[in-house]
């Protein structure tokens, strides 16, 4: 039997051959990932709920959101620094900075803790990321590198392995017909 055959003979039998047997390194590695991903979806929802209801960590109540403060507004006008300064000044306490901000902050912390939608979840936490980092160019401790571009670095990896399956719905959302239609929603 030439290559050819017995590719296409195992291709269109692949539903009755059983699937290698998963090592102790990849088990161990999926629950690695499944882990960061359950933490890093924690520090998203967490910023999102401590500027929204003022919880005390690094936001007063005076100051949340849902009591007509800004999430943007201090940080963006006192802490922006660099090349981009002027920019994010200019938007600084913006209704639709803020709004984009928090629906962010949620979306992002929800789909990675569930485990679902982990493509866009990656797509925007890398997105965002990239622009706070931009925010503080160069950064206070390195020439160029902080844990904004780890953490994008930490979401594309975390969409790569499939994460959301373990410990999350990542199976379930795939399975659902829109989800299969569009795959970039995975």
């Amino acid at each position: 039997m030439d290559i050819m055959t017995a590719t296409t003979q195992r291709t269109t039998t692949a539903d009755t051959i059983a699937p290698a047997a998963e090592t102790t390194r990849e088990h161990a590695a999926r629950y690695v990932w499944a882990g960061t991903r359950i933490a890093l979806g924690w520090i998203f929802l967490w910023a999102f709920l401590d500027k929204a209801f003022g919880l005390g960590h690094t936001t007063e109540s005076k100051s949340a959101w849902i009591n007509g403060g800004s999430p943007t507004k201090g940080f963006l006008s006192f802490g922006a620094a660099g090349p981009f300064k002027g920019v994010y000044q200019d938007i600084a306490g913006a209704t639709w900075a803020d709004w984009l901000f928090m629906i962010g902050l949620a979306g992002i912390g929800v789909a990675l803790l569930l485990g679902i939608g982990m493509r866009i979840a990656a797509v925007a936490g890398g997105l965002l990321l990239v622009l706070m980092w931009t925010a503080v160019l160069p950064p206070e401790n390195n020439p160029f590198m902080d844990d904004h571009l780890i953490y994008a670095a930490v979401l594309a990896g975390l969409a790569l392995v499939g994460a959301g399956d373990t410990l999350g719905l990542g199976r379930t959302w795939a399975n659902l017909p829109l989800v299969r239609k569009y795959g970039w929603l995975r």
